[in-house]
């Protein structure tokens, strides 16, 4: 399995090991920078979803969603958390984006566009993305940085135990390539006490901020602002992830 195809055996432990995620906080910053553009209430779409998280905080916050992910196991996640259909869940590859309308807003957080490994892909979702944004929507996704995958994973392997499972994470970047490669080990307790064990391959293309304000250009977007995620602070060469801010232009 690789990339967007991955979250398969995996989504029903997903939460179990990124409960380290700060969702509320990063729910908080996106309302803000959405209100910043005068968007205080609407449909606003969430590509790349993956157990809605993020995708329910936001209904909370007063928002319309919609959530998108490719995988099916893991929306399986999302809608048994959306008992009352609140929200609109659609499994779709965000390279093949289909809604049945527009919306005000889009967000795609927690380095989703990092897994679109050609830069033709990052173009493509982003001009698919504008076809369905309202004239003058925003678009917000944040990505890992180049720094991020040379200096902070590299060739690193991080393991972490619990009582409950336990995960081995062996991280590889190609630098010619400026592709990192995620082998995800996990060990899942199951109620006999046995453990059952998942394996996953993820692929993820660093992208310098150059190269995807290029993207937006070509794709017909305006961008609005890059920030150092999650403030507003102008990144640095060693900020980790960044937010793009894009607004469309065209209709």
């Amino acid at each position: 399995m690789t990339g967007m195809d991955a979250y398969t055996g995996f989504a029903e432990v997903y939460d179990l090991f990124m409960d380290d995620i700060p969702y509320e906080d990063w729910c908080t910053y996106l309302v803000g920078l959405l209100r910043d553009q005068g968007l205080t209430e609407g449909l606003v779409l969430d590509l790349g979803c993956g157990t809605g998280k993020l995708t329910r905080l936001l209904s909370e916050a007063g928002y319309d969603m919609i959530g998108v992910d490719a995988s099916a196991d893991m929306l399986e996640v999302a809608v048994g958390e959306n008992p009352d259909g609140r929200i609109l869940y659609l499994q779709q590859d965000m390279r093949e984006l289909e809604l049945y309308g527009t919306v005000r807003a889009a967000v795609s957080i927690c380095d989703s566009m990092n897994y679109l490994l050609e830069y033709g892909e990052l173009v493509r979702v982003l001009r698919l993305v504008d076809n369905y944004l309202d004239p003058g929507g925003i678009f917000i996704f944040d990505m890992n940085t180049p720094y991020k995958y040379r200096e902070i994973l590299g060739e690193q392997t991080i393991a972490e135990n619990r009582e409950e499972g336990s995960f081995i994470w062996e991280n590889y970047f190609d630098e010619e390539q400026q592709v990192n490669e995620y082998d995800l080990t996990l060990f899942v307790r199951e109620k006999d006490g046995r453990y059952r064990k998942h394996e996953e391959t993820h692929f993820q293309r660093a992208y310098d901020i150059e190269t995807v304000a290029r993207a937006v250009c070509e794709a017909g977007m305006e961008l609005l602002a890059v920030y150092d995620a999650w403030t507003k602070a102008v990144p640095g060469e060693d900020s980790e992830r960044v937010c793009f801010v894009v607004k469309e232009r065209t209709k």
